[in-house]
């Protein structure tokens, strides 16, 4: 068959005030019509650079050499050459760009809530590409749009349409810029990480997507992920990236059985795998004093309820619906669920950031329930928190000693952050960032490099309890293994009490010694990790681990077969 995207020996060089970088170096890759074709590697590969070059949609700092054909869909698809809208991207004109994304390829962005224009309507964002590339009415627009929004899954399109970005799930957002991409029927689609930071079951819900996309319209897809279940689940061929060259390129049961280059090896050992936990949470037990199960907890919920209260005649939200756990000392506990589950309320109302409604919530001896601020004031400081998205908790006015150094100056143990520069290196060095790193400013950071010096200001006052809230959903599989080998590692040393909050199973299963499974603010089961993870007795506990991508092609077409038996 004809490529319907045709890369030959693309170089890539951005221009910087430090002088040119050179993200792509001598990248040759093709893509049939219906196929799916992963391209992974880990942050900086050249991953993006290489997909955005296929609608032209580089910066104008960037330099670009060799060539990148797309083909129409149907003149590909006949076997014949580039079509009016096709052509090499490379030297293409403006105008010929435009009429090339979105007919002959289009693409999904890594972030909806960034890609949706919140001002506009979703049914007025998609109709906009139908009528920038036809003569259509509005009436017309409007229903072609209403019609591709039932077609990948939206409920009631006929409403929903009139309906704004934030007024839909992550999940669905995500839907919703896979319609905005499917609206033209375009040869090829490039997703660009369409699932990171989704829970499992939405993931798979998207994955179930992408496989229509393929089948049902006939589009090609250039899949961009780290995730290598996804991979291993949705790929026909993989490309493996390091460094801005293409370091390997195999059939995906070929790559996953016998993976050539040192690269790939070590990308794939990097996975975490359920069941890889055990031996770890044994070696934790084998630490612990005799009598240690006989410690008060520093944390313990009894009944545990959390209402946000409706506005606007809306009624009361029950996020946390009577719950109860424990958390002793030095221990960790993995709390998981879907999005909406009371996750991360569960770990704010433990830092004093939303108010317990009912039940009893004791936090380092201190009742939550009906508790004042001056009652909290005192234990906030030894309590430490991870956030989700480092990039948006560092202020980046500032520099990361500065940020680090921030709860050391408020809580009165230095004057000022250049006081407490002797401490923030240290910590920096123990989070394996060199203390050089502090003069930096957030944005100069990598996501890994940052969520380390986040571990590190959550650390800064020897927390007795740390509270982390999903610190590696957004990390490639390389970086996640060394952050968590780093918590890990800490853990071991400081022997810190913690609640670590994520929606993926096998990251829960490496590091914490219980597990605690929430389902729309009900925990519905709690255990060790051989218990939970290896004989669930709760059908969403089933659901969550079927859903769950695991990097072996094989494998994972019968764990699909599964989800989708437990799903009907």
């Amino acid at each position: 068959m004809t490529e319907i995207v045709d890369i030959r020996d693309l170089a890539v060089t951005f221009a910087t005030d430090h002088g040119p970088v050179r993200a792509v170096d001598g990248v040759s890759l093709a893509v049939h019509p219906g196929e799916v074709l992963a391209v992974v590697g880990e942050s900086g590969s050249g991953k993006t650079v290489t997909a955005k070059s296929i609608l032209g949609l580089l910066p104008e700092t960037a330099t670009v050499r060799g060539a990148v054909v797309v083909r129409g869909r149907d003149d590909a698809a006949a076997g014949g050459g580039a079509s009016a809208g096709g052509g090499d991207v490379v030297p293409m004109s403006a105008s010929r760009l435009r009429q090339l994304r979105g007919r002959d390829a289009a693409m999904v962005f890594q972030e909806p809530s960034t890609s949706l224009n919140p001002v506009f309507t979703v049914g007025w964002q998609i109709a906009e590409g139908l009528r920038a590339h036809g003569r259509l009415s509005k009436q017309e627009a409007r229903d072609k749009a209403i019609d591709i929004m039932r077609r990948v899954g939206i409920p009631d399109p006929e409403t929903r349409v009139d309906h704004y970005p934030h007024q839909f799930s992550g999940g669905q957002k995500q839907r919703i810029v896979i319609a905005q991409a499917l609206a033209l029927d375009p040869g090829v689609i490039v997703a660009d990480e369409p699932t990171t930071a989704l829970d499992v079951t939405v993931q798979a819900e998207i994955l179930d997507l992408l496989r229509r996309c393929r089948d049902e319209f006939g589009a090609a897809i250039v899949l961009i992920t780290h995730n290598m279940g996804v991979v291993a689940d949705l790929a026909d061929r993989v490309a493996v990236m390091y460094q801005g060259k293409l370091v390997e390129q195999a059939p995906v049961r070929e790559l996953f059985a016998n993976p050539q280059e040192p690269y790939t090896r070590q990308l794939l050992a990097a996975v975490p795998r359920i069941g890889e936990g055990l031996a770890r949470a044994e070696e934790r037990a084998s630490r612990r004093p005799a009598g240690w199960e006989d410690q008060a907890p520093v944390v313990a919920a009894r009944d545990l309820r959390i209402v946000y209260p409706g506005r606007f005649r809306q009624p009361d939200f029950v996020a946390v619906d009577g719950v109860s756990f424990a958390i002793r000392p030095g221990e960790v506990l993995g709390l998981v669920g879907e999005s909406g589950s009371g996750k991360t309320t569960i770990g704010r109302a433990m830092a004093g950031l939303t108010r317990v409604s009912g039940g009893s919530f004791e936090v380092l001896g201190v009742e939550m329930a009906g508790a004042r601020e001056r009652d909290i004031r005192p234990i906030r400081p030894r309590i430490g928190f991870v956030f989700q998205d480092p990039a948006t908790s560092f202020n980046p006015l500032l520099t990361i000693a500065q940020c680090v150094a921030e709860p050391l100056v408020v809580n009165g143990r230095f004057g000022s952050a250049e006081d407490a520069r002797a401490r923030v290196d240290e910590l920096l060095e123990a989070v394996q960032l060199p203390a050089s790193y502090g003069d930096r400013y957030p944005h100069e950071l990598s996501g890994g490099q940052r969520q380390r010096a986040s571990l590190a200001r959550a650390l800064a006052l020897d927390p007795e309890l740390l509270i982390a809230d999903e610190p590696t959903s957004a990390l490639d599989v390389s970086v996640q293994a060394r952050v968590l080998d780093l918590f890990d590692e800490l853990h071991r040393e400081l022997g810190f009490a913690a609640l670590f909050i994520s929606h993926d199973l096998a990251v829960v299963d490496m590091l914490a010694d219980r597990i605690a499974v929430l389902h729309r603010g009900r925990l519905v089961e709690e255990g060790t990790g051989a218990e939970v993870l290896g004989a669930p007795s709760d059908a969403y506990t089933q659901r969550l681990l079927a859903s769950l991508p695991v990097p072996d092609p094989v494998e994972q077409a019968e764990r699909r077969a599964q989800w989708e038996a437990l799903r009907g």
